[in-house]
C-alpha cells in the first residue's frame, strides 16, 4: 500500500471515531487534500536548462577568491572584485571582508558607494575625527550608504569574534581620499 494511502486510511479511521457534521465537512475538504499527496510524492524534481554564459554568470561562493588588501597592515582586510573596477568608469561591486582589529582612517570617495552587509557586524561612523569608541553595529543584513564627498570611517573592533564581509556597489573611479594623509589608512583598535 503506497505511503499517501496508508496517512489517507489513518486520517480517516481517526476521523470515523469523532462523527458529526463538523467532523464530516473536515474530511470533506481534507479528502482532496490527501488524495492529492501521493501524485505529489510520485513527482520528480524539475531542473532548469543549461545556463548560456553570454547571457547569465554565476560565481558559487567556492570560486570567489579574496585578495589581501594593497598597502594594508598583514591580517586587517581581503577583497574580492566581483564586477567592475574601482578606479575605473563604471559600475563596481566588490565584496570586502575587514578582520578584528582592524578600522579605515577618515577618507572620502568622489562617488555615493551603497553597503550591505553579508555576514559579521561592522561598525562605521561619519566625521573626520576618529573615534573608534562611537561607532555604531551594522549587523548582517544591515544597509549603509555613504554620501560622496563625506568623511567616514569603519571596521571591525578587535574584540569581535568573526570578520565582516560586506559587499560594496558604486560607481567608479572611487578617488579614495584620506582626511588627514599624514596619519596611516589603516588603525589597529
Amino acid at each position: 500500500m503506497p505511503p499517501s494511502q496508508r496517512l489517507f486510511d489513518t486520517v480517516c479511521s481517526a476521523r470515523a471515531l469523532d462523527a458529526g457534521a463538523d467532523s464530516t465537512r473536515r474530511m470533506l475538504l481534507l479528502t482532496p487534500l490527501i488524495a492529492s499527496l501521493s501524485l505529489a510524492l510520485k513527482t520528480k524534481a524539475s531542473h532548469a536548462s543549461t545556463i548560456d554564459p553570454s547571457e547569465t554568470a554565476v560565481t558559487l561562493p567556492d570560486a570567489i577568491k579574496f585578495v589581501p588588501w594593497s598597502g594594508g597592515p598583514a591580517g586587517s582586510g581581503e577583497m574580492a572584485a566581483l564586477y567592475g573596477n574601482l578606479d575605473k568608469p563604471g559600475p563596481y561591486l566588490v565584496l570586502m571582508k575587514w578582520h578584528p582589529g582592524y578600522m579605515s582612517a577618515p577618507h572620502t570617495y568622489l562617488t555615493d558607494r551603497l553597503s550591505v552587509v553579508v555576514s559579521g557586524t561592522w561598525w562605521v561612523n561619519s566625521g573626520a575625527d576618529f573615534d573608534p569608541k562611537n561607532t555604531i553595529p551594522v549587523p548582517a543584513g544591515g544597509f549603509v550608504l555613504r554620501h560622496a564627498h563625506t568623511p567616514h570611517y569603519d571596521g571591525v573592533p578587535r574584540n569581535e569574534k568573526e570578520p565582516a564581509v560586506i559587499a560594496l556597489f558604486g560607481i567608479g573611479p572611487v578617488g579614495f581620499s584620506l582626511v588627514d594623509a599624514t596619519k596611516p589608512p589603516w588603525r589597529q583598535v
